[in-house]
């Protein structure tokens, strides 16, 4: 009989057994079991757990949703070894036995009491392919390639077929068994088996109350996903509500919302194209097809910041259910008590104190104002200028973004080709490691740019709401400092000193030689731009002396303005912001603005 006409209904038909084969911890499976059972309805239902667990088992189901964990001692030669199995709501066993006793049907847990369930090999494929494939496709190609089997592996099935032999023999029996034990167990029940030895009777079984937050560490699927499946399981008609990659993309928003009130910053589109792409490229190492949630707490940190990655991983770890207080004793575990082969992930929040940290003495405090409004009162408004500091700061990354600019559209015309004559500009090691097997050697060409990178656009934000009222052009005060227009919030709005504003850019544009840049903001020229980015662009490619102008944002400007600039004899070089350092960016955003350039000697005690 081929596997194909085997699988009926997701199981595997045997006579009056039906075997049900799950991946433990699986959500995917958990949903297939009580689909099945609910279908069947059937009289028994036989599940793999250990039958010296049953009490325990039973008294953690009356307690679901609310998670528990069973703690019992295993004898390891002269020590005892401590071992915890958390009752998960997502666990097919689990729903196989809730489901079970809701239709009536009664259950027996198959595992011996005389002898450990052997180790066998837990690595399963993403059991995410069941939405894609079906569960029957995967079922068979699971078994396709046989696991390894032992002596212990064969003594425990048998154990388990004995006692699936004892039951009732008139009555039907759907059997829910883990698919690295399904074949070894076909093969017992193929003949009369004896009883086992008789093991230690384990008096020693506890229930406790794990602590809420732990529950990540501990469980198979994490807690915002089995809290989806609690509510999921009451109505089984919207299978959209268990896709992963939808609840994953709604952990990920809910973890913003928190990030975006804790630190009041806010993601941009194009962190959320990247936190996307890294997640998938971690699951593909780790042979998945859909991202854990180690991975998205790692994605979140490395893409963003700590506060975000805690955010997300915190909201991974929500489970409204369970409390800190219970009749049980709350424990709070780690992953390396529950699960061998753990990984570690370090995150160190960085969020505004209610309360100042104590200073050594030999800081000077930041200065304040002796009542409401003082600074205000010495606000002229009669004139502005620039803090001379934060110029050199911003003329040295305008610097950094020509060099960076070109060196990215030099890479993408560089020629790669296998060695014939000549090494060309020298050898490419990263192809040639890539192409060892075929004993050739490549070597690159780079073709030179010519022309140098003269105006320099950042955007920050596109400004899409108007936030960004404050709209300046100031002129550059030597040789060597730029040409500056820029939009930001409004300064004064947020005085820091007596006459000392402080602003966040939206986008700003600098150009060389300095002292030629009409308003930028009030030139009818660039009438046709339609967002103050553009606008600066347009002004980049008009004042730029030299043929490049760097463009620097989220995404790349409107293909019109490739036409314009080669109207003009320029050419575009797009940075995407991401590529850059979130880190330096958030501190080029900060602009001071100082009312007169006599506050330049004082501003250096109130700009921190």
């Amino acid at each position: 009989m081929s596997l194909e006409t085997e699988i009926k209904r997701g199981g595997l038909e045997r006579g009056r057994y039906l075997y049900f084969p799950v991946a433990p911890g699986r959500v995917e499976f958990a949903v297939a079991v009580r689909r099945m059972l609910l279908e069947q309805r059937p009289k028994i239902v036989a599940v793999e757990l250990p039958g010296f667990l049953e009490l325990c088992y039973r008294r953690a189901l009356a307690r679901l949703p609310e998670m528990s964990v069973i703690l019992y001692m295993e004898e390891n030669g002269e020590d005892d070894r401590a071992v915890y199995v958390p009752v998960e709501p997502a666990d097919a066993f689990t729903e196989a036995i809730r489901t079970a006793e809701e239709i009536g049907a009664q259950v027996i847990f198959l595992e011996p009491d005389s002898n450990e369930r052997p180790h066998l090999p837990d690595n399963y494929p993403d059991t995410y392919a069941i939405a894609r494939i079906g569960i029957e496709k995967y079922v068979e190609a699971y078994r396709v390639w046989p696991q390894p089997r032992t002596e212990e592996v064969s003594a425990h099935a048998a154990a388990m077929a004995w006692k699936l032999q004892g039951a009732d023999p008139e009555t039907p029996i759907t059997v829910v068994v883990s698919l690295n034990l399904l074949d070894p167990l076909l093969d017992a029940m193929e003949l009369p088996q004896d009883a086992p030895a008789k093991g230690r009777r384990r008096s020693d079984v506890r229930l406790l109350n794990p602590h809420p937050d732990c529950l990540a560490e501990i469980t198979i699927e994490y807690p915002y996903l089995q809290e989806r499946y609690e509510f999921f399981r009451l109505d089984m008609r919207n299978a959209e509500a268990l896709d992963r990659p939808r609840v994953q993309w709604d952990l990920l928003r809910e973890a913003e919302t928190k990030y975006t009130q804790s630190t009041g910053e806010k993601l941009e589109h194009w962190q959320r194209r990247l936190i996307a792409r890294f997640t998938r490229n971690l699951a593909q190492t780790g042979h998945d097809l859909v991202a854990g949630v180690y991975d998205l707490a790692v994605a979140a940190r490395s893409i963003v910041d700590d506060n975000y990655g805690w955010e997300v991983w915190q909201m991974a770890n929500r489970y409204l259910a369970q409390h800190e207080s219970s009749s049980l004793e709350t424990v709070k575990l780690s992953a390396g008590e529950i699960w061998i082969n753990t990984k570690r992930l370090r995150i160190r929040r960085r969020l505004p104190r209610p309360k100042q940290r104590l200073k050594p003495a030999g800081i000077k405090p930041r200065k304040r104002e002796k009542e409401p409004g003082e600074w205000a009162r010495q606000t002229t408004g009669n004139a502005i200028c620039s803090y001379p500091p934060e110029d050199l700061v911003i003329e040295e990354y305008g610097r950094f973004l020509k060099k960076k600019a070109k060196a990215m559209l030099s890479e993408e015309r560089v020629r790669v080709e296998p060695f014939t004559t000549s090494i060309l500009d020298g050898i490419d090691l990263r192809e040639t490691i890539r192409n060892w097997h075929r004993r050739k050697i490549y070597v690159r060409q780079a073709d030179r740019l010519a022309g140098e990178a003269g105006a320099v656009v950042v955007i920050f934000d596109e400004d899409r709401e108007d936030r960004y009222q404050y709209l300046t052009t100031w002129l550059g005060e030597n040789q060597n400092e730029s040409d500056m227009a820029f939009y930001s919030t409004f300064p004064f709005d947020n005085l820091v000193g007596p006459g000392i504003g402080r602003a966040e850019y939206g986008g700003f544009l600098m150009t060389l030689p300095p002292r030629r840049m009409f308003d930028v903001w009030s030139d009818t020229d660039y009438d046709f731009a339609e967002s103050k980015s553009e606008r600066l662009l347009m002004a980049g490619l008009d004042y730029s002396v030299e043929r490049f102008v760097v463009y620097v944002a989220a995404r790349p400007p409107r293909s019109i303005f490739r036409s314009i600039a080669a109207h003009v004899g320029r050419q575009i070089l797009y940075v995407p912001i991401g590529a850059l350092s979130p880190a330096k960016l958030k501190k080029l955003r900060v602009v001071h603005v100082l009312d007169s350039y006599e506050r330049r000697t004082e501003a250096k005690d109130y700009i921190w």
